[in-house]
């Protein structure tokens, strides 16, 4: 199997098996969004979250291996990245879906509306 067989294997599978928090947001959010969002999007060699085109914007939202040295160090990297292909990269924990939801939710519109 090639590497983007695999990639495409994977997002597959990430979008069956959604976290909770990442379901939330989709479907109390995202997915009625007037703009377009995609769910475990392949971009180069990532899989990203959340994926508006017409925005740039990627949304991702970080469990708690994001906050450990490894998490942290990839995290920067591929923020880096994204950046540098005109991505707009806004990261949300957890714990900001639960119990900040309307703010996310208001801050991911917001910067939709900014970048179009």
């Amino acid at each position: 199997m090639k590497n983007n067989d695999l990639m495409l294997a994977r997002a597959r599978e990430l979008r069956r098996e959604m976290t909770p928090h990442e379901r939330k947001l989709w479907y109390m959010f995202l997915r009625k969004h007037p703009v377009k969002f995609y769910k475990q999007k392949i971009i180069e060699r990532y899989i990203v979250d959340f994926y508006c085109a017409p925005a740039k914007l990627v949304i991702e939202l970080d469990g708690s291996q994001h906050y450990e040295e490894a998490g942290i160090e990839s995290d920067r990297m591929r923020d880096e990245r994204l950046n540098e292909l005109g991505f707009k990269v806004l990261r949300f924990s957890n714990r900001e879906v639960d119990r900040e939801f309307d703010a996310v939710c208001d801050l991911i519109d917001r910067t939709v509306k900014e970048r179009m």
